[in-house]
């Protein structure tokens, strides 16, 4: 029973996170960022997908054009889903935020609608329900068919958690063909009908849900809790035999059974029918003794075998009840102390309990744990369970500070091995860089002066200009040779003089008459020129970036890292204050508790001391009685 108790605590957390978190999957996913938000927020780690889609939308939302951007298809969904992410994490401010913003922004009527379903589930979650009705009440027109059940269901609660109980039973009437919320609907119309007043209805619509026939765990659920309410109601009522009747539809292994058995039994002992009151309640007594319905059915059999004049017997189950009792107030007594020696708020941080759905169970299983029995109602409610999530995501949260202040460590590790391998090796380069950079810069000057030559040869032709070296060096001969005539001032035959002009006349010749031909093979090389000077700055280019990232992956980070740090130990400072607190908070109600608990046995205790003497003295009695008739 208790196994299906934490099994079905765990199943309604996780329909209201299922509930809370409502995005689903794009059919069609084009932006990565995205869809890894999605990936874990399917995981439930509401931390990582809140922190990674806030990135990416702030990112867009910072764009010159955010229409380019790939995110820009699911704006309207990313924006439901950060407002979503943020509920799931009990965000509720910034969650609401978010929303509102859909909710003011240029949207299609189904979408502002579902975005104010999603902002009064806010408020009715913050226990705000004015707020919540208002909201409701804003949702005209068009309402998207995948919520309308659900936005039905929450305008009824809205309705009972203000009073209005008639207004809501006739939107839950609506609603009783739901599938849905089959069970939930007909047990909630039947609370709202007996709180209106209407007895009859209420009970029939509470015997309904009594008799559903389905499988589902959190259906069976809701069905047994509909029959322990109306059973109780009756049993109050003294209509004994129908109480009876509805009592014994609970299942035997159900959440609410040990309740449904030991008012099945009282059912029976209030009608002097103490044999069969036995029935229920000797099955009750088999059971976990930290039950507060096993520890009342523990003095209520030795009390039907007394009203039966088996007094012996209930004198022995007396002193069974008396031993067990005293046995569980030590072990109460231990839990306060272990509770207060901090050893429950280690035990819920274990991951390892995190694996297994039934963790709160598991709790009781390990060493130097409190009796997690006697505090599965407690951390069943509503209360509680948002105190122990909020100290789970301190928890995580701590971590994930200690995570990131060893990353920074791990980073200027990184830092410091770039720099001492960079440091020696960037004067050479460097020096080697400003060598070849001249030399650059020299043949770019040529390679200018060329292009610009030949730009003016387009307008005024200089053939001297292509002249090949060969050609050059015959010339500087023909005028040295002429200059040496010259400055013998000898006469010099005119067949000499001939010859030298013929040499003249030809090199010439040779030049002028190619001058097309070179002309255009100049502007070939030129182009060819051109590509390889392309290429160079290329490579220049890339090594100035290689040389700046080279010093930029080891200089600069210093301030950033340690504004960083200073951040994250604020944040752990404040994280340590808040989680102090919030355990102390949850130690104070599992003390409490206890101590509660251990007050009703001493009360037992009492009870079955005086039970259990006055039992011997009439079994005493009886058995001096039998001796005197002998």
């Amino acid at each position: 029973m208790v196994r299906f108790l934490a099994v079905f605590i765990t199943g309604l957390l996780f329909a209201v996170s299922s509930a809370m978190a409502g995005t689903s999957a794009p059919k069609t996913l084009k932006d990565l960022y995205f869809g890894e938000a999605l990936y874990y927020a399917f995981q439930q780690d509401w931390f990582d997908a809140i922190a990674r889609l806030d990135t990416e939308l702030a990112q867009h939302h910072g764009l010159d054009e955010p229409k380019l951007d790939t995110i820009y298809y699911h704006i309207n969904h990313a924006e439901f889903a950060v407002g979503d992410f943020e509920l799931a994490y009990r965000m509720h401010l910034r969650a609401g935020r978010a929303i509102t913003a859909v909710i003011e922004g240029n949207v299609e009527e189904p979408v502002r609608n579902e975005a104010i379903f999603r902002l009064a589930k806010i408020y009715f979650q913050k226990n705000q329900p004015a707020d919540a009705l208002y909201a409701v009440e804003r949702i005209q027109g068009a309402v998207p068919p995948n919520i309308r059940d659900d936005l039905s269901f929450l305008h009824a609660q809205i309705l009972m958690a203000i009073g209005r109980f008639s207004e809501a039973a006739q939107i839950l009437i609506d609603l009783r063909d739901a599938r849905s919320l089959k069970g939930f609907n007909t047990y909630n119309l039947g609370i709202a009908l007996l709180r209106d007043g209407k007895q009859q209805e209420g009970r029939r619509y509470l015997d309904l849900t009594g008799q559903i026939d389905d499988n589902n765990v959190l259906v069976l659920a809701v069905k047994d809790k509909s029959n322990l309410v109306l059973g109780s109601k009756l049993l109050d009522e003294s209509n004994f035999d129908s109480a009876k009747q509805v009592l014994d539809r609970v299942h035997l292994k159900g959440p609410f059974s040990n309740r449904a058995l030991l008012g099945s039994g009282w059912a029976d002992a209030f009608r002097n029918r103490f044999e069969r009151a036995l029935v229920p309640w000797s099955i009750l007594v088999t059971r976990q003794v930290t039950d507060p319905s096993v520890q009342e059915a523990m003095l209520a059999v030795p009390y039907a075998y007394g009203k039966l004049n088996v007094h012996s017997k209930a004198a022995l189950m007396y002193g069974s009840a008396l031993e067990k009792f005293g046995t569980e107030v030590d072990k109460l007594s231990a839990s306060i102390r272990n509770i207060r020696e901090g050893h429950f708020l280690r035990a819920l941080v274990r991951e390892e309990l995190k694996q297994d759905d039934d963790w709160v169970v598991k709790l009781r299983e390990l060493p130097d744990t409190p009796e997690t029995y006697y505090l599965l109602e407690l951390m069943a409610s509503h209360d509680f369970q948002q105190s122990l999530k909020n100290y789970l995501d301190l928890e995580e949260l701590r971590k994930k500070l200690e995570f990131w202040e060893n990353d920074l460590d791990a980073f200027e590790e990184i830092i410091e091995q770039r720099r001492a391998y960079y440091d020696p090796l960037l004067p050479a380069i460097d020096g080697e860089f400003r060598r070849l950079d001249s030399q650059m810069r020299l043949r770019l000057e040529q390679r200018d002066r060329i292009e610009k030559r030949l730009k003016n040869m387009l307008i005024v032709p200089r053939p001297d200009y292509l002249a090949t070296s060969q050609e050059r060096i015959i010339g500087e001969q023909i005028a040295q040779l002429e200059q040496r005539l010259r400055a013998d001032g000898t006469a010099v035959s005119g067949e000499i003089k001939a010859r030298i002009k013929r040499l003249r006349g030809v090199l010439h010749w040779n030049i002028y008459t190619d001058y097309d031909r070179r002309f255009t093979e100049a502007h070939t090389h030129l182009r060819e020129l051109n590509h390889e000077v392309d290429q160079l700055k290329k490579q220049y280019t890339a090594f100035v970036r290689t040389r700046q990232a080279a010093t930029q992956s080891y200089e600069g980070y210093g301030d950033g890292i340690r504004r960083q740090r200073s951040l994250i130990r604020e944040a752990r400072a404040t994280v340590s204050e808040l989680m102090a607190r919030q355990g102390h908070m949850l130690e104070t109600m599992a003390v409490s508790e206890l101590t509660r608990r251990r007050e009703r046995l001493t009360e037992f205790q009492i009870k079955a001391r005086f039970a259990m003497a006055d039992s011997y003295d009439r079994a005493v009695r009886d058995q001096t009685q039998e001796r005197l008739n002998q």
